[in-house]
């Protein structure tokens, strides 16, 4: 674990935080990230747990993260981010090009997926994409997301219903209460959601519902 790098002058740069579990991995980043005008690597982590501290301290407005970690997935560090760092965003790099990684990585809350082979150029495109408030995904990525594997089972209306007062912050008996069921069936409902969706927290639901422009913030 370490802090430091390229320290620019200029507001602009952008603030990023290397988070990979192989050294030589971070320090091929940190080389070509840190020859990059308007990029500062502010830190480095090896671990998840690393990774969230020095979110919490450095304030980066990036976190570039890998997934495979040896004490938690980087998706989970994505979760937590937000509690820790709220202004930063994350990027997931990856040797993991199936579908599968890339919309868990989304539900996790990550703003784009690059794959480890991408080049320099890629990268540092896509850190600059992300880090404007955007999007970025590489492009054998956007192609199995468009075609690959099948969509997750559409919502009955009642899901749909009770899925947005879930991530509106109602409690099982308060929704109950709204649609005039039983708190059985409110919770029968929401584990079909767990089922279907494959989202097993609150902050998943809401995260999902907000994608679908179903509630706003």
């Amino acid at each position: 674990m370490s802090s430091g790098g390229k320290m620019g002058t200029e507001p602009a740069d952008i603030r990023v935080l290397l988070v990979d579990d192989h050294q030589l991995v971070r320090d091929g980043l940190h080389s070509r990230l840190g020859e990059t005008p308007g990029i500062c690597v502010v830190g480095e982590a090896g671990t998840g747990a690393e990774a969230l501290t020095l979110a919490a301290t450095l304030a980066p407005d990036l976190v570039l993260l890998d997934i495979g970690l040896p004490d938690m997935s980087g998706l989970d560090v994505a979760e937590q981010l937000p509690a820790v760092a709220p202004r930063a965003r994350a990027l997931m790099l990856s040797m993991y090009d199936n579908r599968e990684y890339v919309i868990s990585a989304i539900r996790a809350g990550a703003a784009g997926y690059v794959l480890k082979d991408a080049s320099s150029k890629e990268i540092i495109a896509a850190i600059r994409a992300v880090a404007a408030g955007g999007s970025y995904y590489s492009a054998p990525l956007t192609t199995a997301l468009a075609t690959g594997g099948s969509e997750p089972p559409p919502l009955t209306d009642r899901e749909r219903e009770i899925l947005i007062l879930v991530a509106q912050g109602n409690s099982n008996k308060r929704i109950a209460q709204q649609l005039d069921v039983s708190v059985r069936t409110v919770e029968t409902h929401r584990l079909n959601l767990r089922k279907k969706l494959g989202i097993e927290t609150p902050a998943g639901l809401i995260r999902y519902a907000l994608q679908q422009g179903w509630i706003k913030v």
